[in-house]
């Protein structure tokens, strides 16, 4: 049954092997890079331990598309832009933001919308974004939150006559939220793409705090030197986005609010 329901899918998008870097056709699959943490673009099933998430489905749509198998790798995020470069992956999934220093390095296939949001543990005395003047507010520190947390710091704290935030940076989200809990932070700041997935992972633990005070494109990153790659990779979105596929898969994942309308490279059309 599950290989007749493969073969169903792959009748249902259309093929755009040919356009595939003869590179890859050889060796017969693509090789995506991921750190399966971030849910619920990327994580694992805590029962059996199987990668899930909106960016592991959309990668095998990917590859059903450009006709070859897709082949995960993991490593961790700060080095999946040099794996690519190096040749240790062809492509890489996690949610990552098209920020302009990556574009001098790869092309970023976008095909989602994103924003850091504020966010407090269930109790706290804080109710708008500056009440955290002058608090200790902790983002990951292989993104670009914590200079974003400091910019908007030193905008509206300063507005409000406020003393500025204490930005601290921390291991990941999941440390984030740990230290939140324990007190070590008054605030956090995460991708508004996973709020809705945590409060409902944990419910009554966290509250957010405003709405989205930054707004990038999350993207696909594919080393300079590919460009067939990069065309390929846009074309299987595009591919994806006009069966609707990207609907149902953002539907299934909650992240109707991150779509994007169309597939674009470095943000632009």
């Amino acid at each position: 049954m599950r290989a007749l329901l493969a073969a169903l899918l792959m009748l249902s998008v259309p093929s755009l092997a040919a356009d595939l870097p003869s590179r890859i056709a050889q060796a017969g699959k693509l090789v995506i890079a991921t750190f399966p943490n971030y849910p619920p673009l990327t994580f694992k099933d805590p029962a059996t331990n199987a990668r899930m998430g909106f960016d592991i489905e959309l990668g095998e749509a990917i590859g059903r598309v450009l006709g070859v198998p897709v082949e995960w790798t993991e490593m961790a995020f700060v080095q999946m832009i040099p794996g690519l470069q190096t040749g240790r992956a062809d492509l890489a999934m996690d949610g990552i933001g098209d920020l302009p220093a990556r574009r001098e390095v790869v092309n970023m296939v976008d095909y989602l919308r994103t924003g850091a949001r504020f966010f407090v543990a269930a109790g706290s005395d804080v109710r708008a974004p500056t009440d955290l003047c002058g608090r200790k507010v902790g983002a990951s520190r292989s993104t670009s939150w914590p200079a974003d947390i400091a910019e908007w710091s030193a905008r509206e704290c300063a507005a409000a006559g406020k003393p500025p935030i204490v930005v601290v940076g921390t291991e990941g989200s999941i440390d984030t939220r740990t230290q939140l809990r324990s007190g070590r932070l008054d605030g956090g700041v995460q991708g508004d793409e996973t709020m809705a997935w945590f409060q409902a992972a944990e419910p009554g633990a966290y509250v957010p705090i405003g709405g989205r005070f930054t707004t990038v494109l999350v993207g696909i990153p594919v080393a300079k030197a590919e460009p067939a790659l990069r065309d390929a990779v846009r074309s299987a979105v595009a591919a994806l986005m006009a069966d609707g596929t990207y609907a149902r898969l953002l539907a299934k994942w909650q992240l109707e609010p991150n779509a994007v309308p169309a597939v674009t490279v470095n943000g632009a059309p």
